[in-house]
């Protein structure tokens, strides 16, 4: 696979490499792809417990009617009602 960088991406890929941290620029490119996968799975970890949170709540009836929410927030904001 080939890719193209940006000159200022490859320029961190390449001090990289320069700093002996890694012995070429295939290696820091999948480093970098690897914590990005990371980093999205925990994104989608931390969404999927907040849904399972809301869900927990809705069942213990810890739930507010949605006109209720926004009129709160209008207030917080100082919006007109019919913003």
């Amino acid at each position: 696979m080939n890719a193209q960088l940006h000159q200022d991406l490859e320029h961190v890929v390449m001090a990289q490499v320069g700093r002996g941290r890694f012995r070429s620029s295939g290696e820091v490119i999948a480093e970098a792809l690897r914590r990005f996968r990371q980093q999205q799975e925990v994104e989608e970890a931390r969404g999927l417990e907040g849904i399972r949170q809301s869900l927990d709540d809705i069942r213990a009836g810890r739930d507010r009617p949605a006109v209720e929410v926004f009129e709160d927030i209008r207030r917080e904001f100082n919006l007109p009602r019919d913003a």
